[in-house]
């Protein structure tokens, strides 16, 4: 798993979401963000941003490891 696909997945459950909710809720594939937590696949900027407003954090937050940025 990369750094955004932890955050995503512990957001994720830290809220009591399913992948399925989650995709939902972001207007996306619920395997798509199986695969952004897994590590197969990068969300969009689009997405992080959808990502960040939802769980009410910042873009920073999510991406700040991505860019080695501690």
């Amino acid at each position: 798993m990369n750094r955004i696909g932890e955050k995503l997945h512990r957001l994720r459950t830290q809220h009591g979401l399913t992948t399925r909710e989650l995709a939902t809720n972001l207007g996306v594939a619920h395997s798509y963000i199986g695969h952004i937590e897994t590590g197969q696949r990068s969300p969009s900027a689009k997405l992080i941003l959808k990502i960040a407003r939802f769980f009410e954090v910042s873009i920073d937050t999510l991406m700040k490891d991505e860019l080695n940025l501690e």
